[in-house]
């Protein structure tokens, strides 16, 4: 693993509201950043994406579990763990890297499952999301 992709896991595991402004430092200027709420471009947007999720959810927290690194790419799995009100939620996902030539993030696609991670929990929409999960389990 090189040292800007560490420098980089480093800054996910200890992001602060503060250290959010670092997000130039990792990321090209026109940067895409997709997840299952969002698709944007520019390091501008990409760090909105960071302080709305401080705004969104307390005490928010990456941990890296493992890392599969290339020249141009990388794919890291993570859990992401924060509270609301007096519950710990604990979400698992993975990210997919594309570095450009200057090693700078330029592709960031994050896969992991809201539903399961968020909605579940709502009342009626849980409810609903139960019964389309039972039709459409094999098993």
């Amino acid at each position: 693993m090189n040292d800007t992709l560490q420098g980089l896991i480093d800054w996910y595991q200890t992001l602060t509201l503060e250290s959010v402004g670092r997000v130039g430092e990792f990321y090209a200027p026109d940067a895409h950043f997709v997840d299952p709420f969002n698709d944007v471009r520019g390091v501008a947007a990409i760090e909105k994406i960071f302080h709305h999720m401080f705004t969104q959810v307390e005490n928010p927290r990456f941990l890296v579990k493992d890392v599969c690194s290339g020249s141009e790419q990388a794919m890291l799995v993570w859990e992401f763990s924060f509270r609301s009100g007096d519950t710990r939620h604990v979400v698992p996902g993975a990210t997919h890297l594309r570095f450009d030539p200057k090693g700078q993030v330029c592709i960031h696609q994050d896969y992991w499952d809201p539903a399961s991670a968020l909605f579940m929990g709502i009342p009626v929409l849980g409810w609903a999301l139960r019964g389309i999960y039972r039709r459409l389990r094999a098993v």
